[in-house]
């Protein structure tokens, strides 16, 4: 059994990272890892724009009475001049005319006998100059960027569309167990529905993944085997859950040797998740997950996502903040790194919530985050300031 740390440096430094690139639409890129430094191709904004409504003059002529020499809408491009005691009505986006150095607000001038007149002077220019955000040739987003919806704004406005992004990696999900079932079935007294793989194929393509569900195996070497055979040419990385304890059916860690797979580790000093199992063959990994839901939910956020988004050339950065602790929580054990599922209040304090271990998925729907209890430490106090990892 190895370290928590152990086990995730290794699985890192396993991964190399694709080097194949795939150009896919700006509709579709979302969750993608930039492949290549990004730049501008134009400078942002593209021209003076007008950041209110108002009109568009001299600074020098604020305390004179101005007439309207044009009306400048978004996506306008200006015909005149502004000269002395002159000035141009504008909208919000509109292009600043030659001769004005700034917008008064409409609201800070009233209309006399067909004059403006300026009746609330401010220093403010109220223009967006050219090219104050970005300028062309400038890089908007590094390579290795996981792109999210504020990124979409960026890639969208420096004209980016299809995006160069690395491949997605392919995963092939497989349940195992005589007992599991599908969803839509009704379960016999000795068998449960298969919650596992349709979680995983959740997080799978909410993390940037594509998800390929094999099925349920039986609890044999040869059905297990067999459906991983399947999907070898077509699979990144495996993802099985059940069958890698120490039970007389847990015959995961033995197929995987069998199909040539080296197994860098077989059990973490975590809770939950001991019985994590993590192997590669050429370009090809696995991991061998806990039957558990929790456990397999929380071995993908913290060991298979960061994995798998080092493949495609980013990092995976969860968000990490340190709150006070609004209950005290206490364990029996401390030989393991344990990870406890709480909820993020309003004011920023963490309580725990109803958690009867690693089977109790319903947990995970009451909790927003997770704290982590370390080797050696029995109990939490209430008022003690812990780390909090928001669930993504």
């Amino acid at each position: 059994m190895i370290s928590f740390e152990a086990a995730r440096a290794l699985l890192l430094d396993s991964a190399i990272a694709f080097d194949r690139e795939d150009m896919i639409s700006l509709e579709e890129s979302l969750g993608c890892i930039v492949n290549k430094n990004i730049t501008s191709d134009i400078d942002m904004p593209p021209f003076n724009k007008s950041a209110m409504d108002g009109y568009a003059c001299r600074m020098e002529d604020i305390d004179t009475p101005l007439s309207i020499i044009e009306t400048i809408p978004a996506g306008y491009k200006p015909q005149k001049t502004i000269g002395p005691r002159q000035c141009a009505k504008i909208m919000t986006g509109g292009v600043v005319p030659h001769g004005a150095d700034c917008v008064v607000m409409i609201e800070h001038t009233e209309l006399k006998d067909s004059s403006v007149q300026v009746i609330k002077k401010r220093e403010n220019r109220n223009i967006c100059f050219r090219g104050e955000d970005i300028r062309a040739g400038d890089i908007v987003l590094q390579k290795g960027t996981r792109i999210g919806p504020a990124h979409i704004a960026v890639l969208a406005s420096v004209g980016c569309d299809p995006v160069p992004v690395s491949r997605k990696p392919v995963f092939c999900v497989i349940a195992t167990g005589n007992e599991l079932v599908e969803p839509k079935s009704t379960p016999s007294d000795a068998q449960i529905r298969n919650s596992n793989s349709h979680q995983l194929r959740a997080q799978i393509k909410k993390a940037g993944g594509k998800a390929v569900y094999s099925g349920i195996a039986s609890d044999s070497p040869e059905a297990i085997g067999a459906m991983m055979d399947t999907h070898l040419d077509d699979t990144d990385i495996f993802l099985l859950s059940g069958g890698v304890s120490m039970g007389t059916y847990d015959y995961v860690p033995a197929v995987l040797r069998e199909k040539g797979f080296t197994l860098l580790f077989e059990q973490v000093a975590i809770k939950p998740g001991k019985p994590t199992v993590f192997g590669k063959k050429d370009n090809k990994y696995v991991f061998g997950m806990p039957g558990n839901p929790v456990s397999t939910y929380l071995i993908f956020e913290l060991l298979v996502r960061p994995f798998f988004c080092k493949l495609m050339g980013g990092n995976h950065t969860p968000q990490v903040f340190n709150a006070e602790s609004a209950d005290t929580i206490k364990r029996k054990k401390a030989d393991r790194r344990e990870f406890i599922p709480v909820l993020i209040q309003k004011d920023g304090a963490v309580s725990k919530v109803s958690y009867h271990g690693s089977a109790h998925i319903h947990a995970l729907t009451s909790a927003n985050g997770y704290i982590t209890f370390p080797i050696g430490v029995t109990e939490i106090k209430a008022g003690e300031v812990v780390a909090v990892t928001v669930l993504q």
